[in-house]
């Protein structure tokens, strides 16, 4: 990639960074770290083991690739580099996917070419989109399974079971037969960027087209593949479900693991559905407040989790910053 690039990436997510620490309380953050102890540091390498099941499955889409083989290696503890970057910059972005996806397909081009590396990309983007839906359809099946369940909650329970159901149809139908035509289709109709959606897929019709043929290639041909990538993906999911109990377990030694998915699955959902904010923020703390008072737990709780989360977040992406900066020097 390009030198001023990757500047580009690195001084975007350094100001947004700098912006999210100062909305922090720093008082309440010292005592919520001396409160966690080696708890928050579990956390931390939680989620350095949880970028390695990330990377893995995006690892296995690149080497199902015929032409992965024709170009430079890719060696897993790079991909994981850029996977730990790529994260950090989804993190610090409004729209989530504006930041961290150029930045792989950048990345990864001069190794593989840009039409594989942006086909790569959107495949592991589709799976880690495809393994959330999974993830919430099965956790408001745990729900039913597990909790009381009052009418209104039956309604919601509803409506994230047939959105789920709707979306994942919708996934495995863009498996088969290619994604990036129909998405810039759509994008040609919207309002305000269908004048430069137009321009665009007029330029690239051929290479979103070729982008389309080498995704369906691969779940067609390598089923065994995205077999792998998507259980890899739901596993991330459930093992993130430890983050929230280590934490828990400091004040309310008698939780459980299904009362943590459950959280886990309300919060990501609510906050989700508020994509446009950088590091999704107050989004993700309402949703832990809602879903753990929801499991009859106290709101300081809620406020407890939602501080080490928000932290362990920061940290992860000013070391995700980090490694970008770190790559610039090493080739330098």
């Amino acid at each position: 990639m390009r030198a001023k690039y990757q500047n580009g990436f690195f001084i975007f997510g350094l100001v947004i960074l700098g912006i999210m620490i100062t909305q922090l309380d720093f008082a309440q953050v010292g005592a919520g770290l001396r409160r966690a102890g080696y708890w928050f540091v579990a956390v931390i390498a939680l989620w350095g083991f949880l970028y390695m099941l990330n990377t893995l499955a995006w690892w296995q889409i690149i080497k199902a690739s015929p032409a992965e083989k024709q170009g430079k290696a890719v060696s897993f503890w790079w991909l994981y580099k850029v996977t730990v970057s790529g994260f950090a910059l989804n993190y610090a972005t409004p729209g989530g996917l504006m930041g961290g996806e150029p930045y792989r397909i950048l990345s990864l081009s001069p190794k593989i070419g840009t039409e594989r590396a942006s086909s790569s990309v959107i495949l592991y983007v589709m799976t880690h989109i495809f393994s959330h839906f999974w993830f919430w359809l099965l956790s408001a099946i745990l729900y039913a399974l597990t909790q009381d369940v009052t009418p209104l909650m039956a309604a919601v329970l509803g409506i994230v079971g047939t959105v789920s159901v709707v979306v994942l149809w919708f996934f495995i139908k863009g498996y088969k037969k290619g994604i990036a035509l129909s998405g810039m289709n759509l994008l040609r109709h919207s309002p305000l960027i269908k004048r430069w959606a137009q321009g665009f897929f007029d330029r690239h019709r051929e290479q979103l087209a070729t982008i389309d043929r080498q995704i369906a290639a691969l779940h067609n041909q390598n089923r065994r593949t995205f077999v792998t990538a998507v259980l890899l993906e739901v596993v991330c999911r459930i093992l993130s479900t430890l983050e929230i109990f280590f934490i828990l377990l400091v004040i309310l030694p008698s939780v459980n693991i299904v009362q943590c998915i459950l959280i886990y699955a309300f919060t990501t959902l609510f906050a989700n559905m508020l994509f446009f904010m950088p590091l999704q923020l107050g989004g993700r703390e309402g949703g832990f407040m809602m879903s753990i008072k929801g499991l009859g737990m106290s709101v300081s709780a809620g406020i407890f989790v939602a501080l080490l989360v928000r932290i362990r977040e920061l940290i992860w992406t000013a070391i995700g910053l980090l490694l970008i900066k770190f790559d610039k020097k090493k080739k330098q």
